[in-house]
């Protein structure tokens, strides 16, 4: 027979307690799924029922959904689901200091903050280093914390200008058949970084900010040769760039600037006999103080709940290789 314990907990204010339960206890029922336990709540106080070990995660989650709610921390289903796999990993996290990190407040007054413990480390990494990797699968807000970080940086007037950039490497196409001229070519491979900036702040200052040379979104082949100065620069999809390119753009960053590189190094689409400057990049700058690496896995994605999956299917069968 399975050992069962009861815990009941008891909370200080009804209102925030029925908010951390949820619409129709829909919060609960979360939990309920993941976790081998049996909750009913009544007012503030809450029956929590199940095996001894998931009965002491779902205490420690409610409690530390309660504090988000003292704080007035708006929770969607999401934040629930992150709570329940962050604290069934790792108990002892303090999800009140992720949550509640705010990064930058976007338009529609939106507050974008860290969505788990390796994502709260990117952020501080970046506010503590000029030159900051992060490295892992897609999906893991590698590119759009950075974006976050690098908006929070110029409306603080702490740069004067955001350099978006990565190398223009096909995934199984062929650049030379897109219509148009170069920078019609290279525009489809720096949409993600446009999709970021746009998510963040409102159409017409984005334009402005584009127009103005405030934010330049330029691919990597147009680095050479630049002393980046007073800038924050993002170079996304580092894997696909050759070790020759990451050398030269490491080199380009100037006085007052930072840099986050991104990228993923199970996807590399540069020709088989030529190494990922990234991969280089791993193995050679690991111990220079004041560049930081920063590693993701498919536990960080914060996608569509079904990519951690497809993530986690495709290490499968490269491990099994």
């Amino acid at each position: 027979m399975t050992e069962s314990l009861t815990r009941q907990l008891s909370f200080a204010e009804s209102d925030v307690a029925r908010y951390i339960y949820g619409h129709r206890d829909a919060f609960l029922r979360l939990i309920e799924e993941e976790l081998d336990v049996r909750l009913g709540a009544r007012g503030k106080e809450i029956n929590v029922e199940g095996s001894p070990s998931d009965v002491e995660i779902a205490v420690r989650i409610l409690e530390e959904l309660y504090a988000l709610g003292e704080m007035g921390y708006h929770l969607s289903s999401m934040d629930v689901g992150r709570a329940i796999d962050i604290l069934s990993r790792e108990p002892d996290t303090d999800l009140v200091s992720i949550f509640s990190d705010e990064v930058f407040s976007s338009k529609h007054s939106r507050v974008i903050s860290p969505k788990g413990l390796s994502q709260k480390v990117y952020v501080d990494a970046i506010r503590r280093n000029d030159i900051v990797f992060g490295v892992g699968p897609a999906g893991t807000g590698k590119t759009y914390l950075a974006m976050a970080m690098a908006l929070a940086a110029y409306f603080d007037k702490k740069i004067k200008r955001i350099i978006l950039t990565r190398p223009a490497v096909e995934a199984g196409e062929n650049l030379g058949f897109l219509p148009g001229d170069l920078a019609e070519k290279v525009n489809p491979y720096l949409r993600p970084l446009y999709d970021a900036l746009h998510d963040m702040v409102e159409v017409e200052k984005a334009e402005r900010m584009l127009e103005h040379g405030t934010v330049e979104v330029a691919p990597l082949a147009f680095m050479r040769g630049r002393t980046l100065n007073d800038a924050f620069i993002i170079f996304d999809e580092a894997q696909n760039a050759t070790s020759a390119q990451v050398k030269m753009f490491l080199t380009r960053i100037g006085f007052n600037s930072k840099a986050v590189i991104t990228g993923d190094i199970t996807q590399i689409d540069l020709p088989s006999h030529r190494r990922s400057g990234l991969v280089e990049a791993v193995d050679l700058l690991g111990d220079i103080s004041g560049i930081e690496f920063c590693r993701f896995n498919k536990h960080d994605v914060v996608r569509h709940p079904l990519v951690q999956k497809i993530i986690a299917a495709y290490e499968e069968q490269a491990e099994e290789r």
